[in-house]
């Protein structure tokens, strides 16, 4: 089975955070984005601490998947350096995880649970 991942990303506003999460899961890059809203990021961005209310998106997705995915993101995001990073997927609902392979698998029309 296909190691699942989920991806973090960090946007601006609810618009770009729903905008971003619809395409990636219409053009099956990932099987379900969560929208987080409420998030406040701290960072050091050229040289200062910044500040920003922004909305998190975790996404379900696999990691064969993530170049992909990335490089989306990064077309889609209208900060010069958003947020992409991944994590594996330790353990899960075995059928769970088979979901979101499923879904992620371009032209395989997705089993539905």
């Amino acid at each position: 089975m296909p190691h699942a991942v989920i991806a973090f990303c960090t946007c601006p506003d609810a618009a770009t955070a729903s905008r971003i999460a619809e395409a990636l899961v219409g053009e099956r890059l990932a099987a379900c984005v969560s929208v987080l809203p409420g998030v406040q990021s701290v960072y050091r961005w050229r040289g200062a601490v910044e500040r920003a209310d922004e909305v998190q998106l975790l996404i379900k997705t696999v990691a064969a998947r993530m170049p992909e995915l990335a490089e989306r993101i990064v077309a889609l995001h209208p900060y010069e350096l958003p947020e992409v990073v991944a994590v594996e997927a330790a353990a899960g609902l075995p059928a769970y995880l088979e979901w979101i392979s499923a879904q992620v698998t371009p032209d395989a029309g997705g089993q539905e649970p």
